[in-house]
């Protein structure tokens, strides 16, 4: 019997607009997109402190700590990238009708796995931002040394080295963190927001 015939959403009595009413804002995902070591967990830490200390209410969903529990049964395959990417969309829709600007830090190499992902939500409720960062620059900063690892062989399907990276075709937001200092990166972030009247 199809799980369809079987479960059925249940309706909270409370909307997303109340939620975001009462928190006197918006609620979207900030999906951050780029190779490892391109700087995306740092912007969203850094993104999440600026808004918290405005008073706003976010949450970060990092690809290295949603490994640790909800996909650790996950590896790094074709497909698995694919399931960890659906899941955390998912996840991501929860939380974005939970009120809350969630900020997704996913490497999330395949473009239609990002296409999908914006599909769950609303006009304006997913906003794209490519984390852009030259291969040599992320090579030469390799923080958990994840790309030594893969050009000795020790780690199969590694992006930017022996797997694809799709680069967004249109993101919401670009930045540089090669060229551009975390602040520009946060600035330019937050004066989307503002202009999209999403904070």
């Amino acid at each position: 019997m199809s799980n369809n015939k079987v479960i059925q959403w249940h309706f909270s009595k409370i909307t997303k607009t109340d939620r975001q009413r009462m928190n006197g804002h918006k609620s979207c995902v900030i999906w951050f997109t780029g190779l490892s070591g391109s700087g995306k967990s740092t912007l969203a830490t850094e993104l999440e402190a600026a808004l918290f200390n405005m008073g706003i209410r976010s949450y970060v969903l990092d690809g290295d700590n949603i490994r640790h529990g909800l996909n650790k049964n996950l590896g790094f395959s074709s497909e698995d990238r694919k399931e960890n990417i659906r899941r955390i969309g998912e996840v991501s829709k929860l939380f974005v009708d939970a009120g809350l600007i969630t900020l997704s830090a996913f490497i999330s190499p395949y473009r239609e796995d990002r296409e999908n992902v914006r599909a769950l939500f609303s006009t304006n409720e997913f906003v794209e931002v490519y984390v852009k960062c030259s291969i040599e620059e992320c090579e030469r900063r390799d923080p958990k040394g994840l790309y030594a690892k893969a050009r000795n062989g020790y780690i199969k399907e590694f992006t930017g080295i022996t797997a694809p990276y799709e680069e967004p075709v249109k993101p919401e937001i670009i930045v540089e963190t090669d060229t551009q200092s975390i602040e520009d990166c946060i600035q330019s972030i937050m004066n989307f927001l503002k202009n999209n009247e999403l904070i």
